[in-house]
């Protein structure tokens, strides 16, 4: 059971595309050596059942790497394998085991490429990794991007690089000139780079001498999802044109897609150089774009090819800006680039709108301020009265990391300052408060004084002729007391009889105005009675 061979090391599978090559050290003196490998397979990654098996391809190899391609038919499973060196009848130990899921260890073969120069430009044609296999381990080509590398045959060479389709054509090419090239193909999903195909080398033509029909600089100008297609014309004779659109998946199939350009609606024999294709762009993809030139012989040249992508192509444009004063806030109403019809500005570029406000005065060091919203209503407060403000806007996307320019300024001046005249009216109304709780009970006391002394000094009954004059005194002012009278003549005269008084008034003067009608005989009566008047006033004081 004791043997001196050694097990092999270094144990390593290679994978490209679905070609496995397992390779190891041995570091062992013996000779006449063969090596044997076991693989285990688990169909269920959950289990741990074991059960080794021969390695096709890599049974009693004399070398130190074996392919065992034909015995992998599963690439998303996982595998183990091991392997042990052989002489005659004595074996080594099982080396250490290697694992693997092979999807994930493989690697991207080389593609294929067909080459052909004309015309100044070399078209090119790539086949995927695995084109003319049964099994495939990359199952969508679909996946595949194309890396390009192309320099000059020389001892200063510079090397380019650039993305192709897999249908191709390369341009800005020197004349009469040798190039190489070669292509790797890569999965951006998986972060997978291929190898590089073998190196191919062709020699570039010279363009044809009708060339100079071919639209040049043909270009895209698109600004708020309207889309137009600059060219310049060099020939100087009649000359019209089709603009003709290519859908941008087609390019990525690897099937020849040269009769699948359709002319763009509108932009067919005409003879500007330039036409607005809006019509047919939508969001869901890309586009190319190319000019066909006829001239007057029927000869026609295609232009270079341009690539839409419509959200990236296109430019924001400034929006729109309202500015007003209310409530002492300047309120900023802002119109989405595109106006009304640009629906997919607003819905794919989710616009955001960044705020440049500023008062306009003679100090050029007058602070800017920003101020960046989602909305198309702003308001900015804490504003200075009777001051010019000024306010543009720029529409922004930080997805698509675009932005327009500028909007117009637009300027509006606040209204004067409010806030001293609110001052003054509160301050008036305070006043008035103030000069009404002291002023009515000044006025009200003042009124009762002036009728006490009204009541006291001008009083309203007057007092009877016959009574003014009684006792040698004058009574202008019945209620007034005197200090040379005595207390007693005070309480008298408040116990005359007024009612009594006037009666007896009355009477005298009926008998008066009789009087005045009358003889002298009634003239003794008047006397009579004013004596009778005489001797009852004594007698009422004598009470």
């Amino acid at each position: 059971g004791q043997t001196d061979l050694q097990s092999p090391q270094d144990i390593q599978v290679n994978v490209v595309n679905t070609n496995f090559t397992l390779r190891w050290n041995y570091t062992g003196n013996d000779t006449d050596v063969t090596f044997s490998a076991e693989y285990c397979w688990f169909k269920n990654l959950e289990t741990n059942e074991t059960e080794w098996k021969e390695l096709s391809g890599c049974q009693n190899v004399t070398r130190m790497e074996c392919d065992f391609s034909s015995a992998i038919t599963e690439y998303y499973d996982k595998y183990h394998v091991r392997i042990r060196a052989e002489r005659r009848e004595e074996v080594s130990p099982w080396s250490s085991i290697f694992e693997m899921i092979p999807y994930f260890i493989a690697q991207i073969g080389p593609p294929g490429i067909e080459l052909q120069s004309t015309n100044g430009v070399i078209k090119i044609k790539v086949s995927p990794p695995e084109a003319n296999q049964d099994q495939k381990m990359w199952i969508d080509h679909l996946l595949f991007k194309y890396n390009l590398v192309i320099w000059e045959n020389s001892s200063n060479a510079e090397f380019r690089s650039q993305s192709i389709f897999p249908i191709d054509i390369i341009y800005d090419l020197a004349p009469d000139t040798t190039y190489c090239l070669k292509v790797q193909a890569t999965i951006p999903l998986d972060f997978q780079e291929g190898l590089f195909s073998p190196i191919h080398c062709v020699k570039t033509t010279r363009k044809a001498v009708n060339d100079l029909l071919c639209a040049t600089n043909v270009n895209v100008l698109a600004l708020n999802m309207k889309f137009h297609l600059h060219w310049n014309n060099q020939y100087k004779q009649h000359v019209i044109y089709n603009v003709q659109y290519l859908l941008g998946y087609l390019k990525k199939l690897h099937d020849d897609y040269s009769t699948k350009w359709l002319n763009v609606p509108g932009c067919e024999n005409i003879t500007d150089t330039q036409c607005n294709f809006s019509s047919i762009i939508t969001t869901t993809g890309f586009y190319y774009l190319r000019v066909q030139a006829m001239n007057e012989y029927n000869k026609s040249c295609l232009s270079d090819d341009v690539k839409v992508d419509p959200l990236i192509t296109n430019e924001i444009g400034p929006p729109g800006v309202k500015v007003d004063i209310g409530d002492f806030l300047l309120h900023i109403q802002i119109s989405p680039p595109g106006g009304s019809e640009a629906e997919v500005m607003r819905t794919y570029y989710d616009l955001s709108y960044r705020i440049l406000y500023w008062k306009n005065s003679s100090n050029n060091e007058e602070e800017i301020k920003v101020k960046e919203i989602k909305q198309t209503i702003a308001t900015v407060s804490d504003l200075t009265p009777s001051t010019l403000y000024c306010v543009k806007v720029q529409a922004f996307s930080e997805a698509y990391r675009k932005s327009s320019h500028f909007s117009k300024e637009e300027c509006i001046k606040t209204p004067g300052d409010k806030i001293v005249p609110v001052i003054i009216l509160a301050i008036f109304v305070a006043a008035l408060i103030a000069v009404l709780l002291v002023a009515v009970p000044l006025i009200f006391a003042l009124y009762q004084a002036y009728n006490k002394i009204k009541y006291v000094f001008f009083p309203s009954c007057q007092i009877p002729l016959n009574i003014e004059g009684f006792g040698g005194q004058r009574f202008s002012c019945p209620y007034l007391l005197t200090t040379e009278e005595p207390i007693e003549n005070c309480s008298i005269i408040e116990t005359i009889d007024i009612e009594e008084v006037n009666k007896i008034a009355l009477k005298d003067y009926k008998h008066s105005k009789q009087s005045s009608r009358d003889s002298g005989n009634y003239s003794n009566d008047d006397d009579t009675s004013g004596s009778k008047v005489s001797e009852e006033m004594p007698e009422k004081e004598i009470v």
